[in-house]
């Protein structure tokens, strides 16, 4: 009898055990939902550090100095950090995977001398602009043929991958010449693979820095302003981001740090 009482109360507190544990499963679970509710409703003020999606291929926008990523856009995110109290930590990838990196959320922002298009527009917002730049034309030094954007009408363009000049060449020619870094397209002018190559000027200036085989054309593809990548409806980080942009060019902050980089 003794026995047969043990064993209904080793049974009970089995039980009860089994359910002490199935309650601590349900709220574990409930806390992980709870999380990510949190996380993907996460505003600026909740955060603490402001994760930049960029491709240090640009310079001197952005580019490796020995194992650091330095230029003109990190120097004025880093800025923007400072205005809305976060730490900022740049991430380097190809240029073609910023925007997915946003809407994965892998990324708060794209800072990677992006212009504003209507393309860009359909899968993520932008901030007010911050710097004015143009489409450059890069031929080899001792290419007479091609003098303006004109000229380039059926010649085979190179450009990076996903950048502004990638989406306007194809205006002129159906030759075009993808390159993961716009280094690679400006060797592949220099060795008479291709025609040309559209890119960012001050880009294409330094490109053509030093070599002899490089030149740039006086008269530019494109005009166009940068802004900075958000991910679609984050209309809060727009705000707080324009705020901060604001004060930086009122400061004279966003000037200072272009000058740093680019000669007058």
């Amino acid at each position: 009898m003794k026995k047969y009482l043990k064993s209904i109360a080793a049974m009970a507190v089995i039980s009860v055990m089994a359910l002490g544990i199935a309650g601590c499963g349900s709220s574990d679970s409930k806390t992980d939902e709870s999380s990510n509710a949190n996380t993907e409703g996460t505003t600026t003020e909740e955060k603490d550090t402001l994760v930049v999606a960029t491709n240090a291929e640009f310079p001197p926008y952005e580019y490796y100095e020995g194992q650091e990523i330095v230029g003109i856009d990190v120097e004025i995110m880093k800025a923007v950090g400072e205005k809305l109290g976060m730490e900022v930590t740049i991430e380097d990838m190809a240029f073609d995977s910023i925007i997915p990196a946003i809407q994965s959320g892998k990324a708060d922002i794209g800072a990677a001398g992006m212009t504003v298009t209507e393309d860009r527009l359909a899968n993520v917002d932008f901030t007010d602009t911050y710097c004015h730049a143009s489409q450059a034309i890069i031929v080899n030094a001792s290419n007479e043929e091609i003098k303006t954007a004109d000229d380039l009408t059926g010649k085979t363009i190179g450009v990076q991958l996903g950048t502004t000049g990638d989406m306007y060449a194809g205006d002129v020619t159906e030759n075009v010449e993808r390159y993961n870094k716009g280094f690679e397209a400006a060797m592949a002018v220099a060795q008479g693979k291709i025609d040309a190559v559209v890119i960012d000027d001050q880009v294409a200036k330094s490109l053509a820095e030093g070599n002899d085989q490089l030149k740039v054309l006086d008269e530019p593809f494109t005009e166009e302003d940068y802004a900075i990548a958000v991910k679609k409806g984050n209309t809060e980080l727009v705000e707080k981001i324009n705020g901060a942009l604001t004060e930086l060019k009122e400061d004279g902050t966003i000037q200072s740090i272009i000058d740093k980089y680019i000669a007058e």
